[in-house]
This record gives structure tokens, sequence and C-alpha cells, in this order.
């Protein structure tokens, strides 16, 4: 039912209704990310006892092996208890997905997602660790570019508090992997709990915002995020043997034409993996392309791109041969395939 409510309003939406691009504006005030540094400590802010590197997205944890998922984002302004009282925006139309006003259930505290439809490509952005979420924000509701969605704060349900001096937004930019998470999360995670339903985590795909960032504010309304992701470096080629691959239907922004499957039909989907899993391309192949029967076939693996990400967890090499390992297999099985 708020799927569907959900769809509904992201038509209405702007986004060119899914069809047009739009540059998207930072979360918060801070542009240093625009200056000609390309942002450093003025704008991330690093882990504890850590440089601001490791605030930025990617394996920027753990010497190399932790993934982070976003961007944190210093605040700019405080109040006399040197408490942040940043706002937090909307970086493009869309409509509230999520809200999570119970701290204690979250690392990323109090957060709100939201869904947007950008050259027909689902995305979600999510902020956390809010200090407040904007009184009546609710799930379903239409919000435009620059909206405010928050206050900036520290909130978590981590033994150690976010320090003041560390206050910031963490900041994604991510794909739904898939619609019915937790079914898939009953069936497969053991009984554990799953406090966010849909909104787990575990289904969510992040790519590196801050180069998105600064090609939407340099590109303007010439921005298309279809050509952004298609020009990331794939870490795999995966193919899935199925014509009906729920990610070609979410992301058709994603999908490039293959003439030989007008002529001869689908028979699955070789999908460009970033080095966490996030599709960046979906080409239909034929039967003939691609031979055999395996459901899940591992078509090539980019090792220079494998070996800069050591916290992917996709493929490993054994000998002279690459496989996939069980964390690429629950995404596809997360995305319904």
């Amino acid at each position: 039912m708020i799927g569907a409510r959900l769809g509904a309003l992201a038509t209405a939406c702007l986004l060119g209704s899914g069809l047009g691009a739009q540059a998207f504006l930072l979360p918060t005030a801070n542009r240093s990310l625009l200056e000609p540094d390309g942002g450093d400590e003025k704008f991330f802010v690093g882990t504890a006892g850590k440089p601001w590197t490791s605030g930025q997205f990617g394996c920027v944890r753990t010497e190399g092996r932790q993934l982070h998922e976003g961007l944190d984002i210093r605040c700019l302004q405080r109040d006399r208890r040197g408490e942040p009282t940043d706002a937090v925006q909307v970086v493009a139309d869309g409509a509230v997905a999520y809200v999570n006003q119970k701290s204690g259930l979250s690392n990323y505290g109090n957060y709100v997602v939201v869904r947007h439809v950008v050259d027909r490509i689902e995305i979600h952005t999510l902020y956390a660790h809010l200090a407040s979420v904007t009184p009546g924000l609710r799930v379903g509701q239409a919000v435009r570019a620059g909206e405010r969605l928050g206050t900036m704060g520290r909130t978590s349900n981590t033994r150690q508090r976010i320090s003041l001096d560390r206050a910031h937004v963490h900041f994604e930019i991510c794909f739904r992997a898939g619609e019915h998470y937790s079914e898939w999360h009953r069936k497969f995670q053991g009984g554990t709990r799953n406090d966010h339903g849909e909104f787990n985590g575990r289904n969510f795909l992040g790519i590196d915002p801050a180069p998105l960032l600064v090609a939407a504010n340099q590109s303007g309304t010439n921005f298309s995020l279809a050509r952004h992701l298609a020009a990331q470096p794939a870490m795999a080629h995966v193919f899935v043997r199925s014509p009906k691959f729920s990610w070609a239907t979410r992301f058709p922004g994603l999908v490039v034409r293959n003439p030989a499957t007008e002529k001869e039909g689908v028979a699955g989907w070789e999908v460009l993996m970033a080095f966490n899993g996030a599709p960046l391309r979906l080409i239909p192949r034929t039967a003939r392309e691609v031979p055999g029967t395996a459901r899940i076939q591992l078509l090539s693996v980019n090792e220079a791109e494998w070996r800069s990400h050591p916290c992917s967890r996709l493929v490993i090499r054994r000998g002279q041969a690459w496989t996939t390992l069980p964390a690429l297999e629950d995404i596809l099985s997360i995305a319904g395939f």
C-alpha cells in the first residue's frame, strides 16, 4: 500500500516526472566540496582519531576493510552549547519514503529516507544523525529540492556517542536492492530483528555522492544521472538468467539497447556492478550470447577495481578462476532473482 502511494507521488513530483534531469543540491549549506580542492576537512568529518578521509564514501574504514556507505558532512553553525544547528535539506524533488525518530533503533539515529525518480532511475537519499526531524514530515509526503527535512545532530545508538567536534550529517545516495526485503529477511535471516522493514540497511546499495554532487552542480540541468553511472568503473559483469529481472523494470534508465535481443528475445540480463553491488548498467542478452544453464554466471571481473576496493565481498579469485561470493548472491536474491 505504501509502495503504491509512493509510486504515485513520485510520478507527480518533478524531476521531469522521472524523465528529465535536474541538478542535485547539497544537503547542507556547507559547499566546500565544490571548491577547487574538491573538499577536505572543511567538508568531511573523519571517525574518532582518524583523518577526514574516513568520512568519505568507500573502503575508508578499518584500514580499508570496512565500507562507509555515504558522506559525513561537517556542520557550519552551532548554538551556545556547541550543538550543531545546520538545516538539512533534501537534495532533489521526491517523496518521503521512511522516517525514523527512535534513535536507539539505529546507528543512524534519527534519519529520513527520500525516494526520487531521475532519468527513469529510482534512487533514494538518506539523511542521518539528525537532532530532530521537521515537525509533520510524514511518509508519502512530496518534497521539493531544498526543502528542510530536519536539523543536523549527533543521534545514534552506538555505545560511544558522536562527539561535539564530530557533529555531522551522514548522507547517502543509494539503490534499493529489492521491493520485498522484509519477506527475504524473514526467510533467510534466521529470526533476527528487522526494525526498519524495507528500509533495512542491507537493502541499500550506495554510490559515491561526492563526484555526483560536483558533476551535478557543474552541469546544472544538463546533468544526467544515467550518463554519470554509465561512466563509473564496473568491478563485475554478472549474468542473471531470467528475461524478467526486477532491476530492468525499476531502473529502466540503466538499460542499454541490444539489437540482438530485439530479434531473438531476452534470455537474461548482464549486470555491470560497482564494487559494492550497485548497478551501473543493464544489458539484455540472448541465449546465444551467454550459453549455458547457470542462473547466475560471472562473466568478467575488473581485477584492478577489485584490488582497489579491499572492503568488497562480492567475488574472489581462486587460482586462475573468479567466483561469486554469498554477498553477491544475496544481493540478487534480495532483488527477487
